[in-house]
Parts: structure tokens; sequence; C-alpha cells
């Protein structure tokens, strides 16, 4: 990477208040004084960042980086080069993480477009909307009638806050997103081209062909909560659509009518969850999954990537393949279907001489 950067890195912080910061152990005191300015992967760190390791199949990494430190748990320590700086804790990609939010204190939120603050004279903001102190919104948002927006809160450019909604403080909504019939609480990021508290997709067949079920409810989103870009959390049909505090939504995710997420979830990219689903705590759905609606997912549980989800999943499990099933009946289904591959292409080399 080159030295244009859109996040430029940080005046400079010591390590040994760095290392206090994040709750690790800087093994030798002696490295306390040096600066870190900036976070970078690994094999290409340069003095002044910091970096972290997991595992040891990174190790080759090691031997290009110049990172004047490393965070990493005990187990990794002997293979840090002696001349970084060991940063010693059981939660390295925690630490890193923080060290980050540190450093970079203008990537955690969604970046101002036009580096204005206050209310731009370009947007459309109701006389009956109230915006607390330090409200930032840029040119051609629109601000509906009844809206309420928290203290420090940014609405992007060409974004929609539909009527009567409620927007939380140190919220962040990214260009060109929509948000409506939807009550949001504080800390929500929502990224570029969100669709919030449309209709979601109910229709009856008739005589006459498909007749639509009107979708009354609202979008009850949670503090802390993070939304992908060109995500759509659709409102309820009669219920609410709820996502639980701290939960994580990566990009292009489908939330359909009336479901129900836990806290501190996280779904990734490519995801659908399809109408009145409830999902628990701390739940991880992997990217490309189908999930079905009417079903209950338990606290915990751990959906594979390209899954589809066809019934009830109890707390606590590991689960993968089209129709998900535990992890190891699956793994056994692949190793069975590869082994039968494999007799396949033999026979048909001996076959062909």
């Amino acid at each position: 990477m080159d030295d244009h950067t859109f996040f430029p890195p940080h005046s400079g912080v010591r390590l040994r208040e760095l290392a206090s910061s994040i709750g690790a152990e800087l093994e030798s005191l002696d490295h306390g004084e040096r600066v870190i300015r900036s976070v970078a992967p690994v094999a290409r760190a340069k003095a002044g960042d910091i970096c972290y390791i997991l595992s040891r199949k990174h190790r080759a990494d090691l031997q290009s980086c110049q990172a004047s430190a490393i965070i990493c748990d005990a187990a990794l320590r002997p293979i840090i080069p002696d001349h970084v700086a060991v940063l010693l804790t059981a939660n390295p990609a925690t630490a890193f993480a923080l060290a980050g939010a540190l450093l970079h204190p203008d990537a955690m939120r969604i970046p101002s477009v036009t580096a204005e603050s206050g209310v731009s004279p370009a947007s459309h903001v109701d006389p009956s909307a109230r915006l607390e102190a330090d409200v930032t919104v840029e040119p051609m948002a629109v601000i509906g009638a009844g809206a309420e927006i928290g203290a420090g809160s940014y609405i992007g450019p060409g974004a929609v806050i539909g009527a009567g909604v409620r927007l939380g403080r140190n919220c962040s909504v990214a260009a060109g997103a929509t948000v409506m019939a939807a009550l949001i609480g504080n800390h929500v990021i929502i990224h570029n081209g969100v669709r919030i508290g449309q209709d979601g997709f109910g229709f009856a067949p008739g005589p006459r062909g498909m007749l639509k079920i009107v979708q009354i409810g609202r979008v009850i989103i949670q503090d802390h909560v993070e939304i992908g870009a060109n995500t759509t959390i659709d409102r309820g049909a009669m219920d609410d659509t709820v996502i639980g505090e701290g939960t994580k939504i990566d990009n292009l995710v489908q939330i359909a009518h009336n479901v129900w997420i836990g806290r501190h979830c996280a779904i990734a990219s490519g995801a659908g969850i399809a109408g009145s689903t409830k999902i628990g705590d701390g739940v991880r759905i992997g990217g490309a999954s189908g999930v079905n609606g009417h079903i209950t997912i338990g606290d915990g549980v751990q959906i594979a990537a390209m899954s589809g989800v066809i019934s009830s999943l109890p707390a606590g499990g590991r689960f993968g393949g089209i129709p998900a099933r535990p992890m190891p009946d699956f793994m056994r289904d692949i190793a069975e279907i590869m082994a039968r591959s494999d007799e396949r292409a033999r026979k048909r080399r001996n076959r062909d001489g």
C-alpha cells in the first residue's frame, strides 16, 4: 500500500500507554517508549505499526515484519522476532480491535462527506422534526415530519429519515440510506444504501391474483447495532421486527418481517432470514445462508456459510449444509461424497486405460 490513505496515522501513542488502554501486558518495559501510530497486517508492518497474530499458520509473514509491536497470546510468543515488542493477552483479536479504535477513531464512524457540521441548507428538514444538539445533516438528506434525532448523530447525503422515526444519540446514517417506520437506539451505524422499514413480503393468493397483506408493524433496533451496506430490514406485518443490542449485520443481508434477532449476533453477507423467525443471543450465521421462516434458532448457535436452515435448531450447536444438520454429520456426509467421487474417477481412469 502506498502512502496515500483516507485514514492518516495517529500523532502517536507510547507503547506502555497503549498496552494499558487495551488490557495487554507489555512483555519488556524497555520497549515502553516506542511510539505507535497505526495498525497493519503482519507481513507489511513497519516501524510505528502494531499488528496481531492468532495462529502459527501465519508464521511466514513474520519474516518480513518490521512492526514496532505485535499482540499475541503466550503460546505464540516463541515465534515472534526479537526486534518486535510483544504485548501478551489471552484475547489478541479483542486487544487489536481496541488498539485500532484508539489509533483511528475517525474510522469507527461514517465520515462526513462535506466536512461541514450542522444542518445543510441543501437538505430538507420538516419543521415538526426535532433535532438535538450537534446533529449533522448533509446535502440532499430528507428528515420527515415528527422525526426525532438524538445529539451527535450524523445523516449522510441523500439519506431519508421517514415521518415519526426516532433515531438515538451518536448514530450514523450513511449516504442514500432510508429509515422508515423505525425506532432506533443509541450508537447505531447504518451504512450506505441500507433500507429499513419498508413493506414485508406478504401476499394472499385469491381468484384475481396475489392480494397485498397490510404491513403496519415497526422495526426496533437496539443500541450498538451495525448494519452493512445495502442490507434490507422489513417492518413487521402486525408485530415488530427487532434487532437486539450489539448485533452486527454484514452487507447485502435480507431480514424479513417479524424476525426477532437477539443480542450480540453476527450475520455475514448474503444471508437471508425469512419472516417470523426468532434468533437467540450470540448466534453466528455464515455468508449466503438461508434461514426458513417461523422457526427458532437457539442461543449461541453457529451456522456455516451457504447453509440452508429449514427447521428449528437447539441452543449451542454448530450446523452446516443443506438442509443444515450438526457439523459432525455434515462433515461425514461431505467426506462420503468426496470418497464416492474419487472412486468413480478411479474407475473411469481404469476403464479408459
